[in-house]
């Protein structure tokens, strides 16, 4: 099952990351939606046992109830980026509202990493978000979210579609933990083992 997004949607958002430089056989984990006190703590838990570091797409209404995370995943030595404040649909969502909700997420974490709830996200939203943050989308896919699939599905559509440079999203929900709590430390086991290293991806990345 492959877990990649297909080529001609790269091409319509021009300036964004779907995956980062190959040839340092370095991978760029992700996990949007959090943080989540316990999930996220899972999260931090498991990058630590193998010294990995991921950038953490943050729902601002989450940071605003744990505001601490922010400062924690950072001293870490993770990144953190904006996922919106209330985890808006782009498609469904008025321009002015949606970049209402990205710089109220902005406020509370301060980051130029954005990534859009969903993947969703209308041209010209993108046109004004790029203007100040470097929107990341991703390489692979392990739709942990997904009610219907197994952790094992999860780990072989990571396993089977990793590259290097490879940008990999999980989500530290609620959701998506059920699968989670098993996905992640057989992925990050695997792949270590497959001489794989796993860095953040920068916050100070050039937006322009």
């Amino acid at each position: 099952m492959n877990a990649r997004p297909p080529f001609l949607l790269r091409s319509v958002f021009p300036g964004s990351i779907w995956r980062m430089p190959k040839g340092h056989n370095q991978l760029y984990l992700t996990f949007d939606d959090g943080p989540h006190n316990d999930i996220t703590a899972f999260v931090v838990d498991q990058l630590s046992i193998y010294n990995a570091k991921a950038t953490f797409f943050c729902i601002g209404k989450n940071v605003a109830k744990s505001p601490d995370w922010i400062i924690r995943l950072r001293n870490q030595g993770h990144s953190v980026g904006n996922h919106t404040f209330n985890h808006e649909n782009g498609w469904k969502t008025p321009v002015g509202k949606y970049l209402s909700s990205v710089e109220e997420c902005d406020n509370l974490i301060s980051s130029a990493l954005f990534r859009p709830p969903y993947g969703k996200i209308s041209p010209f939203q993108y046109v004004q978000i790029r203007r100040k943050y470097k929107t990341v989308f991703w390489d692979v896919l392990a739709q942990d979210y997904d009610t219907n699939l197994s952790a094992e599905t999860c780990i072989n559509r990571v396993l089977n579609s990793v590259r290097d440079g490879s940008i990999i999203t999980f989500h530290d929900s609620e959701k998506a933990w059920p699968r989670l709590k098993i996905a992640l430390p057989e992925v990050l086991k695997q792949l270590t083992l497959q001489g794989y290293i796993f860095k953040a991806i920068p916050e100070s990345i050039d937006v322009n």
